[in-house]
């Protein structure tokens, strides 16, 4: 079996497990989140140049972006492409490349825009413009389904064992947002879900999309869910991603902008968002 059906395999295998699991309720499953102020008008923007938007994405990052068996895009990233293309009545491409080269790709021309996961910050602004975030990276807590937890706050995990991955962002915000909470490093991602499996930890604490994707998956064994939060301080968690442009397409800029707004305000965002996160994130 060639990668990209193992890719389609494992993201069919995630959805149905997701869809399938009991512990979720209709509120659980139907968070999604919501960045533009509906009481802001934003002024269509004036398309008489835009034919056709070049996308650039990641090849093998489901559910963000992947490639099909057939070589096809799919994922959050491309469905959101496709629906702005869509929204201001312009042809559409989506090009597939590793993510290291995106930025380097855009800027010299080899498409018009980038949505590939790439987070807004003070280094990669200094190359490329932003839109307004459409999805952060939250923390959250997870914790097992037969956890006794009077709450998940800085009270109710005091003395409580807390698992971390060793120098991350969300350790930091552990130790200075609940002192009282007994932080407990582990070298990645892999061994804190393993230790909350195991019960050698009480709660974990980590990037919420891709415990949404962990609890969704056969690895979980269905042990665990979503606790408190989700927690979204910028200082911690970064600013977002949002759609990266060149510094001089400003048009372009402020067109997807008016589309993104657009896709939310009518329901278009959720459905795309519910579809690729069956368990939501926030």
């Amino acid at each position: 079996m060639n990668r990209a059906a193992i890719v389609v395999l494992f993201w069919l295998c995630l959805v149905a497990a997701c869809l399938s699991s009991s512990s979720l309720t209709a509120d659980e499953a139907s968070v999604t989140p919501g960045f533009w102020d509906p009481n802001l008008h934003l002024e269509r923007p004036q398309l008489s140049g835009l034919r056709a938007i070049r996308f650039l994405t990641e090849d093998d990052n489901p559910p963000l972006d992947f490639t099909l068996a057939d070589g096809a895009a799919a994922g959050f990233n491309v469905d959101i492409a496709r629906a702005i293309c869509y929204e201001l009545q312009v042809g559409c491409t989506i090009q597939t490349r590793r993510w290291e080269t995106i930025a380097d790709s855009l800027l010299s021309g080899k498409g018009d825009a980038a949505i590939a996961s790439l987070a807004a910050g003070p280094v990669i602004r200094a190359r490329l413009d932003f839109t307004q975030p459409y999805y952060l990276t939250p923390a959250r807590f997870v914790v097992r389904r037969d956890a006794v937890l009077p709450d998940i706050g800085p009270s109710g995990l005091e003395g409580k064992k807390v698992g971390v991955t060793a120098g991350s962002a969300h350790r930091a915000f552990i130790e200075t947002f609940f002192p009282g909470a007994v932080v407990a490093p582990y070298p990645d991602a892999s061994a804190v879900r393993e230790a909350l499996r195991k019960k050698e930890i009480d709660a974990l604490f980590g990037d919420g999309l891709s415990l949404a994707i962990w609890l969704g998956g056969a690895s979980s064994a269905d042990c665990c869910i979503f606790a408190g939060g989700p927690y979204t301080e910028s200082r911690y968690f970064g600013e977002g991603v949002g759609i990266a442009v060149r510094k001089d397409d400003a048009d372009l800029r402020r067109a997807l902008d008016w589309a993104l707004a657009r896709l939310w305000s009518r329901g278009v965002y959720s459905e795309i968002f519910l579809k690729n996160f069956p368990i939501s994130f926030y």
